[in-house]
């Protein structure tokens, strides 16, 4: 009996250990369709939006290839919280993935999940599973499309049931 509780505490500890699965991303992304405004239609929790609703995305090609981000949300006062950084390709042959950085020297992943092919709405996250958007062109989604996007975000191993849905 010993022997069976040691060998089940030691693959619990290996499993506990073991770094999540890799999170796929898309294939191909145009930037110049992806440039523009996004909406957040919903998100996980995070400090550095806490209490923000009407929050947008604006993504803007610069001539070196970077893109200029804009985040910006209000909080209950209706004062505007706004934070501008950059976004680039760490690695040319994986498009979906890339950098986001507010702060330097500090850049965080951007993981682009899933994207419509008409460029309307998208699934972002980050490969800790601890970040996670949904985002869309209008400030509405239909209820089937975000059913989708939250299923989707389940499968990769996001903690979907802590969603916060954002006021547009």
């Amino acid at each position: 009996m010993s022997r069976f509780l040691f060998l089940a505490l030691v693959l619990m500890v290996s499993y506990s250990c073991q770094a999540p699965r890799e999170l796929s991303t898309v294939a191909s992304v145009n930037f110049e369709r992806y440039a523009g405004t996004w909406y957040e239609i919903a998100r996980l929790p995070n400090r550095f939006e806490e209490g923000l609703d009407r929050v947008s995305a604006t993504y803007t090609l610069k001539s070196d290839g970077d893109i200029e981000v804009l985040n910006q949300g209000y909080d209950e006062s209706g004062n505007v919280k706004a934070s501008t950084g950059k976004a680039y390709l760490p690695d040319e042959g994986k498009p979906g993935r890339l950098k986001v950085q507010f702060f330097w020297p500090f850049a965080g992943d951007y993981y682009i999940i899933e994207l419509d092919e008409a460029y309307n709405y998208a699934l972002v996250g980050t490969p800790s599973r601890k970040y996670l958007w949904i985002l869309a062109r209008e400030k509405q989604l239909p209820q089937d499309r975000i059913n989708y996007l939250v299923e989707l975000a389940q499968e990769r191993g996001f903690e979907t049931e802590n969603l916060l849905f954002v006021k547009q």
